[in-house]
């Protein structure tokens, strides 16, 4: 069992910055992959970014690579998503994803933060 909380989102204009945070909590935490999604209204959940606990290894979507980075702290069980030069298309909810494949599999999902970017 694995809770996600988001925060950190918000209005901002566009070329402006926002870090995102997304807090973890449960057992064996490290064992998740951890990946950061977005979904504009009307629109379907696209992904945005993944880190691996257990690596240092980081992938992004073509659309952000470049502005955003991904990041964690292990010591206080938190995945960040560094936000650069942000765009009016940028504008979503984002929601922070736990997954875990294999003989225990399990897909957690937090319950999403704002972020708003004006042109």
């Amino acid at each position: 069992q694995v809770q996600l909380v988001e925060s950190g989102g918000g209005l901002v204009q566009a070329g402006e910055s926002l870090r995102l945070s997304c807090a973890a909590s449960g057992r064996t935490f490290s064992s998740y992959t951890m990946r950061w999604f977005r979904q504009a209204p009307g629109k379907g959940r696209e992904f945005v970014a993944r880190i691996n606990w257990s690596s240092i290894s980081t992938y992004y979507a073509d659309s952000v690579k470049g502005r955003f980075t991904i990041s964690r702290d292990n010591a206080k069980n938190t995945v960040y998503l560094q936000m650069n030069l942000l765009k009016p298309e940028d504008t979503a909810i984002y929601y922070c994803n736990a997954n875990r494949e294999g003989i225990a599999p399990g897909d957690y999902w937090g319950q999403g933060t704002q972020v708003t970017v004006s042109s």
